[in-house]
């Protein structure tokens, strides 16, 4: 009989998995979680929303926080978990103050999702028209903020084996403080792949992504205005369906039917719509993390020509589930080649399977993951003992950031 702990999450927002990678993700770790006997409270500044997952449903508590407002303080002292979660380092900057000062013998655990500063350092160089180098993330205001944050947190989750490296070498952060944890998926079974659709009945490109993502409108934009008109001139039959949640008025206004361009906007089922394309198409220019429509394609069984940035650290030494290259012609022409050769297209939907199965399956990292969970609470006074600088930034953090808050606060309550 497992004994039963308390998880309090911190989120950004309510996860939304049909929105988001990031949203599956955290319906992933709450899995985990409560795997290892853990009953879990969710709680998050933000709105509500039509499309957040029914956490009742999962056997999770909501709890709708404030900002700025001691009432968190009252209650995560009641609470009085045994791990609390932040999901990205926004949260741990908001509520980690508080939760160390109130309940200073929790676990706190970073739920990076991805490197905020490598993905908006490779934004600034893309737009600025130069190649992105290593030492533009210390230029980064945010990577002071975001490299603060998981040196005061007891551990960080690193979804990407690129962006652990980058952890290590560049910012030095010491590893006992970083855990690989990628996206935990169900292994691939032969007779799930044998009920895929077959290549002649699937038909068209497809590109799925939240647009409020801007690398995925960014995307969008490549594909309007120069890679589609070079694949629509070879196949003047085929369509380019683009599925997101969150499409804006300049979106929608890329809509052209007539030129087999089709702006669908957010899919009902994100899986029956990457099930029924041939292939799916992420030219991404910047960005980081791992790719969620990517690894959908792979489950779905669905081929993809992607960039380096797109398959950054998803596949390791295995081939990839179709193309990579970063050249639009190459793109192209790859994209063609695979959308009539059917032989080229199962071999590489076989590649997406074995990538799922040998660096994706849930079973690979669960009994780890737990072990090093309690290894964490075990020792918990030593690890931050050793953790000299996180221990530094939680003391000015607790003399800075508590100050502000409750400035903020005391100016709120005066409105009122």
């Amino acid at each position: 009989m497992l004994q039963i702990q308390n998880l309090l999450i911190i989120g950004t927002v309510w996860p939304e998995p049909n929105s988001s990678a990031a949203g599956g993700r955290m319906l992933q770790l709450i899995t985990q979680f409560q795997q290892q006997g853990f009953t879990i409270t969710f709680a998050s500044p933000a709105m509500d929303s039509e499309f957040m997952a029914d956490l009742k449903s999962l056997d999770v508590k909501k709890k709708s926080i404030v900002l700025n407002c001691s009432s968190f303080d009252v209650f995560v002292k009641e609470m009085n978990p045994t791990i609390v979660l932040f999901d990205r380092f926004m949260m741990e900057e908001q509520f980690g103050w508080r939760v160390a000062e109130n309940c200073p013998y929790a676990l706190r655990i970073l739920d990076t999702e991805d490197m905020h500063c490598l993905r908006l350092a490779r934004q600034k160089a893309f737009k600025e028209k130069r190649k992105f180098e290593f030492v533009d993330l210390l230029k980064e205001e945010i990577a002071k903020r975001e490299i603060a944050s998981i040196l005061r947190s007891d551990l960080s989750l690193i979804i990407s084996e690129f962006e652990m490296d980058i952890l290590k070498t560049t910012f030095k952060i010491d590893e006992k403080l970083l855990y690989y944890l990628p996206f935990l998926l169900e292994t691939i079974l032969e007779a799930t792949f044998k009920n895929f659709p077959s290549f002649e009945i699937r038909k068209n490109f497809v590109f799925i992504g939240n647009f409020l993502h801007e690398p995925n409108w960014n995307a969008v934009q490549y594909l309007k205005e120069t890679i589609w008109p070079l694949l629509r001139k070879q196949l003047p039959e085929a369509e380019l369906h683009i599925y997101g949640a969150y499409p804006s008025q300049k979106v929608m206004q890329l809509h052209q039917p007539k030129e087999g361009f089709h702006i669908k906007g957010r899919a009902n089922d994100a899986n029956e719509v990457a099930q029924n394309a041939r292939i799916v198409l992420a030219p991404l220019r910047f960005g980081a993390g791992i790719k969620g429509k990517l690894i959908e394609a792979m489950q779905c069984g669905t081929p993809s020509i992607t960039t380096t940035i797109g398959s950054e650290s998803m596949h390791g030494h295995l081939p990839w589930n179709g193309f990579v290259t970063n050249d639009v012609i190459k793109f192209s022409e790859a994209a063609v080649q695979l959308y009539q050769d059917k032989k080229l297209w199962t071999a590489s939907q076989q590649n997406g399977i074995a990538i799922i199965n040998q660096r994706y399956s849930k079973e690979m990292f669960e009994n780890d993951f737990a072990s090093k969970i309690e290894f964490l609470r075990s020792n918990l006074p030593q690890h931050r003992l050793d953790n000299f600088f996180g221990a530094l930034l939680q003391h000015h953090t607790l003399s800075s950031t508590k100050y502000m808050s409750r400035w903020i606060e005391a100016k709120n309550n005066k409105k009122e």
